[in-house]
């Protein structure tokens, strides 16, 4: 491996130490590590970063701005190591990041969806696809850790998910308690698991029809599929497996808002539910639907009106 190579992995190490994981550094340092030694560079330059980061030059802006700022991080840590080292100005592409609207799943469309996976073959897929989306509607876990979990992870008789670190973001580790529905609900599902693949090639909870783990993008492909037999999916519209994720919070927010409950006090407990961080990453996934708006309205109309 080449110093500026060498230097590339030190760099993913220092940071990952910190508990970021950087999959995508991970993926595009080494290719501009090797755009520099092609063009016959030693370190980073103001000129090679921004030629790199316009790559491919039909992409959107925002792209190479994601991909200048991966290039600039590094800048700025070779530079304590070899002085020489351009660290390419910020704002180089004027984008301006819009953050999209969440598609928000009504009850009545999680029902749809449940129901259009019996149409998947083979029967251990269906039954793998309406376990996988029921869990991701009730509980609001990211895809990824969803479908990373393994038999072990989850305890049924305690009702409770274990969402180890390595597969968590930021590498925070927590316990996720599941209604009794729920684990009814999943304990169907190992039976039949059981019985249709009783050795499975995968120790994964959610395998494929052929006994191996579900990958995300094949969890991608199926939803696409059948929202788009369900005309849930346009030109337009595009629901998501992650907007589950949203619409969970946005519903537990109702709910507490209709049972009177103080949301200030009860938005940690969501936060850490969710594996946020801080309960600002919480109120990230929070969209002002109507009755969300019509909800709030009230409280602030019983509260002005000196009512509870």
């Amino acid at each position: 491996m080449s110093a500026l190579g060498d230097h590339a992995q030190q760099y993913l190490r220092a940071r990952r130490a910190l508990g970021v994981k950087l999959e995508r550094h991970g993926r595009l340092l080494p290719q501009l590590v090797e755009y520099l030694e092609a063009a016959g560079a030693s370190t980073v330059t103001r000129e090679l970063a921004i030629s790199w980061a316009q790559l491919p030059v039909r992409a959107h802006p925002q792209h190479w701005a994601a991909r200048l700022s991966i290039a600039r991080g590094f800048a700025a840590y070779l530079q304590t190591i070899d002085p020489s080292t351009e660290v390419p100005p910020a704002g180089v592409f004027a984008v301006r990041y819009q953050r999209p609207t969440p598609y928000l799943w009504s009850d009545e469309d999680i029902w749809r969806l449940l129901d259009a996976t019996g149409e998947l073959r083979p029967p251990l897929k269906a039954a793998s696809y309406r376990a996988l989306f029921g869990l991701l509607a009730v509980t609001g876990m990211r895809v990824g850790e969803a479908i990373a979990l393994e038999r072990d992870d989850i305890n049924l008789d305690q009702g409770l998910i274990t969402i180890r670190a390595q597969t968590a973001k930021l590498e925070r580790a927590r316990l996720v308690p599941l209604h009794h529905t729920t684990v009814q609900a999943l304990d169907r599902y190992l039976s039949e698991r059981d019985r249709r693949c009783p050795n499975p090639a995968s120790r994964r909870f959610f395998i494929t029809g052929a006994g191996t783990a579900l990958d995300r993008q094949a969890v991608g492909r199926t939803l696409r599929t059948l929202t788009t037999r369900l005309g849930l999916r346009t030109e337009t519209t595009r629901p998501t497996a992650h907007h589950l994720r949203h619409s969970f919070a946005v519903r537990t927010l109702i709910s507490w808002q209709r049972s009177g409950v103080a949301v200030d006090e009860r938005i940690a407990a969501l936060s850490t539910y969710l594996g946020h961080v801080s309960p600002a990453e919480s109120y990230w996934y929070l969209t002002a639907t109507p009755e969300l708006m019509d909800s709030a309205s009230q409280r602030l109309e019983r509260h002005l009106g000196g009512q509870p």
